[in-house]
């Protein structure tokens, strides 16, 4: 049996533990608001940029060579892997959930007889996948120091995809992040971004019909690039929102459970002082009566 002095220690170190996960839910929680808000309004912007470039590359149906961005290198041999994670764990299954579908998708195609790379943004990715396939991992993207995230992260991402397409080093490209839903649901989520999958064009007559001025080929050259730099910085900002609610979630639970423990831990430790008490009651009159 533990002495009422481990007990009391015990009880000291699960009150400190409660104090620091207390504070990180209550950063987490003044972090999620700035960070849900970003990653809502980068939502339209993506979505309209897909729709614009659809009614683009709509445009151009049986008009010469299309784009590779939107029509791929025609082959599907060899797949690059874009696995978005945190830089910080302490969230519950935020990490493992993301790292989870991308290896799935990596081991079916393997299973297809297909090449697969990866690139990890992000640390806590990158440790769990490099346990699996450590001669896959092309890239790591370390955004530790950045303390925002700005289009600026996403763009230098998406010139290194764009600089490997150029050299043929793989013909789809697949986005793995976490889709915001709230504070208690984030969504793993798989988008190929190369070739572009976009909506088709919209066959309502009312829709309004645009007259593009450059033409299309034109727009598309400097847009194509864009996009995949706005997808991936939607991905991110999507994952910064869903780490902080997974964290402020896995805080939340910390500290009722070592408030739990500790009612339990102060039980044991009234039980064991007042057997001790009694103990020795029952010493001294035992004593008294042989005298």
């Amino acid at each position: 049996m533990a002495s009422l002095k481990d007990l009391r220690n015990r009880i000291a170190s699960v009150k400190a533990t409660q104090k620091i996960t207390k504070a990180m839910q209550m950063v987490a929680a003044a972090k999620l608001r700035r960070a849900q808000m970003a990653a809502e309004a980068a939502r339209p912007y993506a979505q309209r940029m897909d729709t614009v470039l659809g009614n683009l590359a709509s445009g151009l149906a049986g008009e010469g060579q299309p784009p590779v961005l939107i029509a791929g290198t025609g082959k599907d041999e060899n797949h690059l892997l874009l696995v978005c994670t945190g830089e910080r764990g302490l969230c519950g299954a935020f990490n493992s959930s993301i790292v989870r579908l991308a290896r799935e998708r990596a081991q079916s195609l393997l299973a297809e007889g297909k090449d697969v790379k990866i690139m990890c943004v992000g640390r806590k990715g990158y440790e769990q996948l490099r346990r699996i396939y450590p001669d896959r991992i092309v890239e790591v993207v370390d955004l530790r120091g950045v303390r925002s995230i700005g289009f600026k992260e996403a763009h230098d991402i998406a010139s290194k995809i764009l600089a490997m397409l150029d050299q043929g080093k793989f013909d789809v490209c697949t986005l793995f992040y976490s889709a915001f839903k709230s504070v208690i649901q984030q969504v793993p989520t798989a988008q190929q971004i190369i070739p572009a999958t976009l909506p088709p064009p919209s066959e309502d007559e009312a829709a309004p019909v645009y007259e593009y001025e450059p033409v299309e080929e034109e727009i598309l050259k400097d847009l194509l690039p864009r996009n995949v730099a706005v997808q991936i910085f939607r991905a991110l900002l999507e994952n910064q929102a869903s780490f902080y609610g997974a964290q402020m979630s896995a805080m939340d639970n910390a500290t009722r459970n070592a408030g739990d423990m500790i009612k339990k831990q102060t039980l044991t430790y009234n039980r064991t002082r007042q057997a001790m008490i009694t103990k020795e009651l029952i010493e001294i009159i035992s004593g008294a009566e042989a005298l």
